[in-house]
């Protein structure tokens, strides 16, 4: 299996990476999506992808951190997609629930993220919550020459039907196996060919590692959780994802 989206490089896991890693090899995960947070954590992405074979990063500006967009850290961000292993511009996107950055600050970040998205090629990795309403504005804007995934996914289904009507993927992750989750529909909603499954390591962490640390290891409990939804034999199922993170990330 693929976990298309782990924060690798995030102080709650770096010191103990190895150690993680070796978990996930031994829980049939075969690769890590290492997501970025600003331009730093983008490097150290790319360090990881650099030492483990198994391990890709990204390059972005989360929305929290949407304070740190500049024309200089965007061109660091441009840069950094020329590195082979760099397979994805994000995560990005809008977090109008802690509003860590202004709401005109996190829509510019984003749309440049979009943009740049166009440009070269990367899909797009967005983090959308309490803010449908501008993401799918932002998604109109920057129209069919951008591709991406809504990340985590627990918004509304108007955001789902746009975002799938334009091509993009949804990727779920531990919340589908909490006792509250109320979406099922929506997972049912994603076409065969366009889902795929996270940890967003180190949040999140499913039933029945909920209340752990999560890790890349628990990509299957997830896996299993969203094909039970789906009405889908898991092992099907699982080959299906990490077939469609292949094809969106680009990875051989």
């Amino acid at each position: 299996m693929i976990d298309t989206h782990a924060h690798l490089a995030s102080a709650k896991v770096l010191p103990d990476v190895d150690a993680i890693l070796a978990r996930a090899r031994a829980a049939g995960v075969t690769t890590i999506i290492s997501i970025a947070t600003g331009v730093e954590d983008a490097r150290v992405c790319l360090d990881l992808a650099r030492r483990f074979p198994d391990v890709y990063a990204t390059a972005g500006i989360h929305p929290h951190s949407a304070a740190d967009y500049s024309d200089e850290s965007m061109a660091a961000i441009r840069a950094l997609l020329n590195e082979p292993r760099v397979v994805a511009l994000g995560e990005t996107g809008l977090d109008y629930h802690y509003d860590f950055a202004p709401r005109d600050v996190q829509r510019t970040n984003f749309a440049a993220h979009l943009q740049l998205g166009r440009e070269t090629g990367k899909p797009v990795i967005v983090h959308a919550r309490e803010a449908d309403a501008d993401v799918r504005e932002l998604l109109r804007d920057a129209g069919q020459g951008t591709s991406g995934v809504l990340h985590s996914f627990s918004s509304g289904r108007a955001l789902l039907e746009e975002a799938l009507a334009m091509g993009w993927y949804a990727s779920f992750s531990g919340m589908v196996t909490f006792k509250n989750y109320d979406a099922e529909d929506l997972v049912r909603l994603v076409p065969a060919d366009r889902i795929m499954v996270e940890t967003d390591t180190p949040y999140l962490a499913p039933v029945p590692k909920r209340g752990k640390q999560n890790e890349p290891s628990f990509v299957p409990h997830t896996a299993a959780r969203c094909a039970a939804i789906r009405g889908e034999d898991p092992e099907e199922f699982a080959a299906r994802t990490t077939e469609n993170a292949r094809r969106f990330y680009g990875i051989e």
